[in-house]
């Protein structure tokens, strides 16, 4: 597949991981009635990597993360003149999931995205625990870590074959019932972005974070996992 056709699947998944995922807080979470909550949420997100691995996976890759295409990258697993096509396709998705998702949602009587948090991710006062920036920044680079561990070896050529979205979309819902109550939990830079820019003012003043942290974590889970493979 030439550029344009894996960029244009990439926004695509992204868009429905962006729109899934904070779709289901903003617009089910949101209602204690529905039962949905933090599970439901974390479920939400594994759901949408898992169900576009098996509808893009063989077109791009299905990367829908900044931080995972940094992380093949240092991997071994993917060119890294891709890297800038692949990012600007990812936020593009993201904005689009967020927009809709605004379109939807603003359409309740009364409803308020800066006041919603609009499932922004935020640290200190907009942390749903009320956790630090250390904590945050933390729990981001951890996480995205182990996200990545699961990834490269999942996607391995030893491992069995045609069972990766499966370990990675369970693996995805497992990171968000960790750190959902820390900072909404990122791992993702792009999904980061999308919300942060509808709800403005302190989420586009603490995104930094959700860039640097998944990154980080991100680029180091590629140099080991080549160091743990030998490859």
């Amino acid at each position: 597949m030439n550029i344009m056709r894996r960029s244009a699947a990439e926004c695509l998944g992204t868009f429905w991981l962006v729109f899934g995922g904070c779709g289901s807080a903003v617009l089910s979470a949101a209602y204690p009635e529905l039962g949905i909550g933090f599970l439901g949420v974390a479920f939400a997100f594994g759901l949408t990597v898992l169900s576009m691995a098996y509808a893009i996976g063989h077109i791009s890759g299905c990367h829908l993360n900044p931080a995972v295409t940094v992380g093949l990258v240092s991997g071994g697993r993917f060119p890294a003149k891709e890297i800038a096509p692949y990012v600007i396709a990812q936020v593009l998705g993201a904005l689009a999931g967020a927009a809709v998702l605004y379109l939807i949602a603003s359409g309740k009587a009364g409803f308020d995205v800066v006041g919603s948090g609009f499932a922004s991710n935020g640290y200190g006062d907009h942390s749903p625990g009320q956790y630090s920036l250390l904590a945050a920044l933390t729990l981001e680079t951890v996480l995205t870590f182990m996200f990545l561990i699961i990834i490269l070896g999942a996607t391995d050529s030893k491992a069995p074959a045609g069972f990766a979205p499966i370990a990675i979309g369970l693996g995805l819902t497992l990171i968000h019932l960790i750190g959902i109550p820390v900072d909404n939990l990122s791992v993702n830079p792009a999904r980061s972005t999308g919300p942060a820019l509808f709800v403005g003012g302190w989420a586009l003043g603490q995104l930094w974070l959700f860039w640097v942290a998944p990154l980080l974590g991100a680029f180091l889970a590629g140099k080991t996992y080549r160091l743990l493979s030998g490859r």
